[in-house]
């Protein structure tokens, strides 16, 4: 039941982002749902790869690297899922830290 709570709710921010950001496009909730899933899905594999395959330039760029492959999994994300779009890597750069700070600020207010 977590699960679908934590996915519904990247859902929901992943819409928003899509209203925030100019370049990111959400369609509908359908998008947003399998859009939060792919993600979710990227997150939990590619993303783990590719971070570990970058330490040295995340280490040299103090961490600020991350932000550059979660903007890279965003558009990953978009690839895949039908009425999910984001233009370019500069809004999928905004986009990442948009959905970063939503899900920090949703995750202090619920616990």
């Amino acid at each position: 039941m977590e699960l679908i709570i934590h996915i519904l709710l990247n859902a929901v921010l992943l819409f928003l982002v899509g209203r925030m950001v100019d370049g990111i496009e959400v369609r509908d909730g359908k998008a947003a749902i399998f859009g939060a899933i792919v993600l979710g899905v990227a997150n939990a594999s590619v993303r783990k790869l590719l971070i570990l395959l970058t330490l040295p330039i995340t280490a040299i760029t103090f961490g600020l690297f991350v932000l550059v492959i979660n903007a890279l999994m965003l558009m990953l994300a978009a690839a895949f899922v039908d009425g999910f779009e984001v233009d370019d890597f500069g809004a999928a750069m905004w986009g990442s830290v948009a959905l970063a700070v939503m899900n920090f600020v949703a995750g202090m207010l619920l616990g």
